[in-house]
């Protein structure tokens, strides 16, 4: 079922293994390549400072903290993110409010119609 016409550099913040591994199945099946999976908040600061990256998926909550700061550093390098939260678009800081959302649980084609929505083609990085 892949549907990407050009894979997208796709990095996932996720603090529950199951569900991250799920999400990366998602994205691969896709035809997407996951860069890498960040369970906690430092790590998941660290690789949206640094890494080469089109587009993140981020768990609202992870561990108890807020994952807004690591939208906060896509947003100042132009690296677009979709929220996935079990509170849907309530769940989110005001600040964010707009940006897409992925109520979990959802599908492949969720993901898929999410991503599209973004416009994105992969090819600018």
């Amino acid at each position: 079922m892949p549907t990407a016409e050009v894979p997208l550099r796709i990095l996932v913040v996720e603090d529950e293994m199951t569900i991250a591994m799920l999400v990366e199945d998602m994205l691969v099946e896709l035809g997407h390549q996951v860069i890498d999976l960040a369970m906690r908040l430092p790590r998941a600061a660290e690789l949206a400072s640094t890494a080469d990256l089109d587009l993140a998926i981020l768990d609202v909550n992870l561990d108890g903290r807020k994952s807004f700061p690591v939208a906060e550093i896509l947003g100042e390098r132009g690296i677009p993110f979709i929220f996935a939260t079990g509170y849907g678009p309530s769940g989110l800081d005001p600040a964010y409010q707009g940006h897409p959302v992925l109520t979990k649980p959802f599908l492949v084609e969720e993901l898929d119609a999410a991503i599209a929505g973004l416009g994105l083609t992969g090819e600018e990085s």
